[in-house]
């Protein structure tokens, strides 16, 4: 399970849609061509049917629109402090496009501060569609590259779908599944399926919202899995978890971080229905 938590632990998430560009270019396509045509002729030829008319496309004809993380730093004196950042920081800012999200995450952040990365099908995921588009961006990227060449045993990086799925239907285990069973929110409202339409009807603050939101379920699954695996005690993993809740009341004395409390609301509610709630994570 997880052999040990690094003193840079960033849990992250990603979320795409369709590339127009890559759409036009692969189907030779005019330019002038509407972009709901363009979307239609893409799912088309992605398998489209009348009972799944958007399928999920391949990653490669897809571009990042959005990377949220959770980052747990451990520093010199011991000191543990929490932090939730998202990319773009504006996300009404057209200059803030995927080249610029890949560059302050893999070229700016990963290199600098060498992280443990933790994610949800992130192996087969979300950092093949990072080194896709890096590749296709252009970027050069020594320490990803290094991070996909280590054998899964050798490597620092925990995929957390891979701790806890198996093969086959029965034992297939989806984020929002095993997070609501742990009394952890999983999709509040918005789920992948939704991503494509708000990115394409200019709703692009409520992606990078609803990212935030799966960075969020991710590391609170890590620390239940670093819990089981022996890395926290029972008082460390309160504590862990109250850490994550002061980092929700601190961000909510902002106005614009207001979309946070309908998390902090249903991690609440989750615990008091899984009989959680007397673990003092939310004694006020």
């Amino acid at each position: 399970m997880i052999k040990s938590v690094h003193d840079e632990v960033w849990a992250f998430d990603c979320e795409w849609v369709p590339d127009l560009q890559a759409g036009r270019l692969l189907y030779r396509l005019p330019e002038d061509l509407p972009s709901q045509e363009v979307l239609r002729i893409m799912w088309e030829q992605g398998g489209a049917t009348p009972e799944n008319p958007t399928p999920f496309l391949r990653t490669l004809f897809c571009r990042v629109v959005s990377i949220a993380m959770v980052i747990r730093r451990t520093f010199k004196n011991g000191e543990v402090q929490l932090f939730l950042q998202a990319l773009p920081e504006n996300p009404d800012d057209e200059a803030q496009d995927e080249a610029y999200i890949l560059k302050r995450f893999l070229q700016d952040g990963l290199p600098s501060r060498n992280p443990q990365l933790v994610g949800f099908n992130s192996r087969n995921s979300d950092l093949r569609i990072l080194t896709q588009r890096a590749v296709i961006n252009g970027l050069t990227l020594k320490n990803l590259s290094d991070r996909l060449d280590a054998k899964p045993w050798e490597s620092l990086d925990v995929d957390l779908m891979e701790l806890v799925s198996g093969f086959g239907k029965s034992y297939a285990v989806s984020l929002h599944e095993i997070a609501t069973l742990c009394g952890i929110p999983g999709k509040l409202g918005t789920t992948g399926d939704d991503v494509c339409g708000l990115w394409y009807s200019g709703r692009r603050k409520e992606i990078v919202q609803y990212n935030c939101f799966d960075a969020l379920t991710t590391y609170l699954v890590w620390l239940r899995m670093a819990f089981f695996s022996g890395r926290f005690s029972p008082g460390d993993y309160v504590v862990e978890q109250q850490r994550v809740k002061r980092l929700l009341d601190e961000r909510l004395q902002k106005p614009e971080n207001a979309f946070l409390q309908t998390y902090l609301g249903a991690w609440r509610g989750l615990k008091e229905r899984t009989g959680q709630l007397a673990d003092g994570v939310f004694a006020d």
